[in-house]
């Protein structure tokens, strides 16, 4: 099974961290003296990085190309330091799905929107090491959907396209996917309605049948 990839997005995929990213953008927006965001609205809103989270979140009235915006953006990023690790464990079933996937020879990944160290920060409280090969946030290189970062990965681990699966709770995991030549798998219990997933090549429902679907594979 050396020569089958599973790449994992993070925030909905593998653990519920909507409350920690709400938590940060309502301190953001107390600070300033901005309406704050509810659960749906942070729902909405993720997924597409941090910038695009602010955009979405402040009022049309603040310029998204002003001084104003780069210091709200910079503040976001220093709340949500505090707040992003606040999470209890990955969702129901999910850590020893993951675990049984590596027991069974399947390469691991997580790449996410998030920014690089919060990911790393995240992964290393939820998963003992060497249970991902790879772990990776927003950085220098293209954010997802764009395929760089997924195809280095796999040419990194030596494992074909038509080998590789990314797993993922959003538009954006699937459209990866897709540009990536990768086999995409959405799963429903995230931060996006079931009808949004229908794009992709398969959804699950639950932990067990993502472990199912791959158990076909082994």
């Amino acid at each position: 099974m050396s020569n089958k990839l599973l790449i994992f997005d993070l925030d909905g995929t593998l653990a519920d961290t909507l409350y920690t990213i709400k938590d940060a953008v309502n301190m953001c927006m107390e600070h300033y003296g901005f309406p704050q965001q509810s659960y749906t609205q942070v729902r909405a809103n993720v997924g597409n990085g941090v910038r695009v989270l602010i955009e979405k979140s402040l009022p049309d009235s603040v310029p998204k190309d002003s001084e104003l915006f780069e210091e709200i953006l910079e503040y976001f990023r220093s709340c949500y330091a505090k707040t992003h690790d606040n999470i209890d464990g990955c969702y129901d079933g999910l850590y020893d799905v993951v675990l049984r996937l590596k027991e069974c020879g399947y390469k691991l990944a997580v790449l996410s929107n998030k920014p690089d160290p919060l990911v790393k920060s995240i992964i290393k409280k939820l998963f003992a090491d060497g249970v991902f090969s790879f772990v990776a946030g927003q950085n220098e290189m293209p954010r997802k959907p764009d395929p760089t970062v997924p195809r280095m990965i796999a040419d990194g681990l030596g494992i074909d396209y038509s080998d590789c699966y990314f797993i993922g709770d959003s538009e954006v995991d699937i459209l990866t996917a897709k540009n990536s030549g990768f086999f995409s798998v959405a799963v429903s219990w995230g931060f996006r309605d079931r009808e949004a997933l229908l794009d992709a090549d398969r959804v699950v429902d639950s932990p067990d049948e993502l472990l199912a679907l791959f158990d076909k594979n082994i």
